[in-house]
């Protein structure tokens, strides 16, 4: 007998006959296979190839010098007479925002007439080459800004709005023309009086003569002032992408939720197949077909699906990933980086990844039911329920083997981080997710026949048939309930993790924003970027009747240790009894921040401390514009502003090392014989020149808890698509169960059971079997929750987490997944209350 011929009996006719459940089945894995393909394009997009706005203007350097505070314009004269074939680069970096649009753009001061690193023609035809028709006070802006030849522009940076006019429009593939999307550039002495970074520049690049950068570097390094630091181009980036690294893995080992759902939707399909068709293959068999070729045609139905489900996984990815780079950008740039994400693009790499998700996740999971039905022998396939009996059987040896793996995970949460990267995390994950599935059907066994009872007493008769029904189709049942509560196990402890979260964070606010009010400018912040405002603003608001006490506050985005930080310069050491700064070993707050100012001293936050492994007594060295300063780490605080990890220290201590006074932040105190929103007014009032915020705490609270929200969204959408996908996956068995069991509802009716009653009894069993995922997922995802929580979250990005029960959010998302596992069952409960059962008997 021929191949095909066993592939068409055994496997077309019945995906033709059964319409609805074949489109099912391909729509569960076509949902995986998409948000799979989604995550893969939009973490490649947002994360893997992010790419700072500072790092746009690269060009063809091969080392950058930096510091903290910028660097002083002299050493760049001093670079410039080294009697060696070197091309410097100086530059000024800094943010605004156009007027009226909101939109960060990066602005950049170039030497357009000495600079010899520059190409020659970044802009339009129209507009000539830049280096000859720039004036003082002219500006070049990307493509995206929409602005021609002679527009005005008005910018707001920092706490100012300044208005340049624009002298043409970046255009082109080349250095300039390729980030010309979103940006400005201005003449360097211009950029420096707009940014007020006077006589300073942000980082200087340098262009080497030969390939030998490490000796070049070491003879520039020997002309630098200790505070400068030397480094390749893409040192920034390269540690700006081992931060990102933990952030794209862990959305796609959540993004492979789907996929594992699919994939016991799989194995369930081709599992049903093999027991619905055991008569047909035994017939096959006793004429003549071979194992392999059986074996081979269900795993061609494997194949079909996994094909036909990663074809349109890949179209609808490819859309999904357009709003999850969105979602995602929008985390990249308010936790790690300021910058862009590049385009969305589909290589042969990714389709790899698809067909991968696809297709291969569905031949292995077919794998087992397809060797199955190879080993039926003919005289074996009319037993039909020989493999539910042998599930049955087999229960307990499956809980045996799920303890070991459930041990395994265990011992693996305990296992360090890999380069930053949580694999013991992912691997506990992986192994309690398989010590569930493989638990399973001892637990349906045993939970359909305790509440058998029950049931009965609640629902009649049908109620008590529906509860043995289950537990006869062990082989069947058992799957379902692994795939729905596989999907609720990670909905909850996602729901979990981040209701611990976010319970741990508003506390954390509580008790760290003691202020009443905060000033900023507004400009806009973000990771690595500080809106700056003149320090003379904190001394006229003290004087503010009603103002009790001001604490300022300046930001510096740093590098260290090749890894992204802040450096901070506070005032809390000025005020140690208003401060709600809690440190993680204890100890007598009071005495910790007045050692700030007292003696070179910091304090760091958690993130810092587990990242670098900087604790209590330990030193950190800053390059401090011409001196590299060694601080003494007095304590390590609990922070969950800021993923990168930030060092504090005392603001009139540090500003011996650094040249600017401006200031990022003002908190301030209210004294409470004053009405706050009349002193808050009269702040705003005597800052009227300025473009400052002056925002109440509560209102600050509130937005940060809205940024927050919007944090995790996608981690949201990822599980509602995961449960989504196996509620389908049950609605589609269901159905294929029903068709199964045709005989047995013949049966029932000849002895008297009405339609409605047969209804019933599916719906029944579709409720018993969401309450049983439900149950399993809880307990599941609670365990799951504690690696999350525990070991995924402090290795991925060192913060600890307070547990929290979140009841009302897992109550309602527990309870909508239960309404649609009873509503799953309403096709299926129509269609066996109509079967003919004089058709179904004349069949057999």
């Amino acid at each position: 007998m021929s191949w095909l011929a066993i592939f068409y009996r055994l496997i077309v006719r019945p995906l033709v006959r059964d319409p609805l459940r074949t489109s099912l089945t391909a729509l569960a894995v076509s949902l995986g296979v998409s948000v799979v393909v989604a995550i893969d394009l939009a973490s490649q997009s947002s994360v893997g190839e992010f790419r700072t706005s500072m790092e746009m203007l690269t060009g063809e350097v091969d080392l950058e010098i930096t510091a903290i505070g910028g660097i002083d314009e002299g050493v760049y004269g001093d670079l410039a007479r080294l009697p060696y074939p070197l091309l410097f680069s100086p530059r000024v970096e800094g943010f605004g925002s156009v007027v009226g649009r909101g939109e960060a753009v990066p602005i950049f001061g170039l030497d357009l007439i000495g600079d010899e690193t520059l190409p020659r023609s970044p802009t339009s035809e129209r507009d000539g080459d830049i280096r000859f028709t720039f004036d003082r006070n002219s500006a070049f802006v990307g493509d995206r800004l929409g602005l021609d030849r002679g527009d005005t522009l008005q910018l707001r940076i920092d706490d100012t709005i300044q208005e340049f006019i624009v002298g043409g429009r970046l255009a082109g593939e080349g250095f300039l023309g390729a980030a010309g999307g979103n940006l400005v550039i201005l003449d360097i002495a211009t950029a420096q009086r707009a940014l007020g970074k006077t006589g300073r520049l942000t980082r200087i690049q340098v262009r080497t003569p030969d390939d030998n950068v490490e000796h070049w570097r070491q003879i520039i390094a020997e002309a630098l002032p200790a505070g400068t630091a030397i480094t390749r181009v893409g040192s920034a980036a390269e540690g700006n992408r081992k931060m990102l690294g933990a952030f794209g893995w862990n959305l796609r080992v959540l993004s492979g939720l789907s996929l594992i759902v699919g994939a016991l939707l799989i194995y369930n399909t081709i599992a049903v197949s093999v027991v619905r068709r055991r008569g047909e293959i035994g017939v096959l068999r006793a004429l003549g077909a071979s194992r392999h070729q059986v074996r081979w045609a269900f795993l061609a139905e494997a194949a079909f699906f996994g094909t036909l489900g990663t074809a349109i996984g890949l179209a609808l990815g490819r859309v999904l990933a357009e709003g999850a780079v969105m979602a995602m950008s929008m985390t990249v740039q308010t936790l790690y980086v300021s910058g862009e994400a590049s385009a969305i693009h589909i290589t042969g790499w990714r389709l790899i990844v698809a067909a991968v998700a696809g297709l291969g996740v569905a031949l292995l999971a077919a794998w087992q039911p397809a060797s199955e039905a190879a080993r039926v022998a003919p005289s074996e396939a009319m037993a039909r329920g020989r493999k539910d009996y042998q599930s049955g059987v087999d229960a307990g040896r499956g809980l045996r083997w799920a303890t070991l793996l459930a041990l395994i995970a265990l011992g693996c949460a305990f296992a360090p981080a890999v380069q930053g990267l949580p694999i013991g995390g992912y691997a506990a994950t992986l192994f309690l997710l398989s010590a569930s599935a493989l638990a399973t059907p001892f637990i349906v066994q045993s939970g359909s026949r305790w509440s058998g009872g029950i049931i009965e007493r609640l629902t009649g008769v049908a109620g008590m048939l529906a509860a043995r029904s289950i537990a006869g189709s062990l082989s069947r049942t058992s799957i379902l309930v692994a795939a729905l509560s596989t999907a609720i196990a990670m909905m909850v402890s996602i729901a979990i993790m981040v209701g611990s979260f976010r319970e741990t964070v508003a506390v954390w606010m509580e008790s760290q924003f003691q202020a009443d009010l905060y000033m900023r400018a507004a400009g806009r912040n973000g990771a690595q970027r500080f809106a700056l405002f003149d320090a003379d603003v904190a001394e006229t608001v003290a004087n503010i009747p009603g103002v009790a006490a001001v604490e300022r506050f300046r930001g510096y985005g740093i590098q260290y240790d090749g890894r992204p930080a802040t450096l901070g310069l506070s005032d809390v050491a000025q005020h140690p009894e208003r401060s709600g700064v809690r440190f993680l070993n204890g100890g007598d707050t009071r005495a910790i921040l007045t050692a700030l100012s007292q003696r070179d001293t910091v304090i760091v936050s958690e993130p810092f401390a587990r990242k670098h492994d900087a604790w209590s007594g330990d030193q950190v060295t800053l390059p401090l514009q011409d001196r590299a300063v060694p601080f003494e780490v007095v304590g390590v605080f609990y922070e969950y502003a800021n993923e990168s990890g930030s060092i504090i220290g005392d603001r009139d201590r540090l500003m011996r090392y650094l040249p600017e006074a401006a200031l990022s932040s003002l908190a301030i105190y209210v004294d409470p014989a004053f009405d706050e929103d009349a002193v808050r007014q009269t702040i705003i009032d005597a800052s009227a020149n300025r473009e400052l915020l002056v925002v109440p705490n509560r209102a600050l609270q509130e937005a940060a808890m809205r940024i927050f929200d919007r944090t995790f969204t996608i981690t949201y959408a990822l599980e509602v698509v995961a449960v989504f996908v196996a509620v389908l996956g049950m609605a589609g068995a269901l159905l294929a169960l029903v068709i199964d069991r045709k005989r047995e509802f013949s049966v029932l009716r000849f002895l008297g059971a009405s339609g409605p009653q047969i209804r019933k009894m599916i719906l029944v069993e579709s409720g018993l079997l969401g309450m049983l995922s439900i149950v399993l997922g809880v307990v599941v995802g609670g365990l799951l929750s504690l690696i999350l929580i525990y070991v995924i979250n402090v290795q991925s990005f060192g913060w600890t987490i307070q547990f929290h029960w979140p009841i009302a959010m897992l109550l309602g998302a527990l309870g909508l997944v239960y309404v649609s596992s009873v509503l799953a069952g309403l096709y299926p409960a129509r269609v066996a209350a109509q079967l003919n059962p004089i058709e179904a008997v004349h069949e057999e």
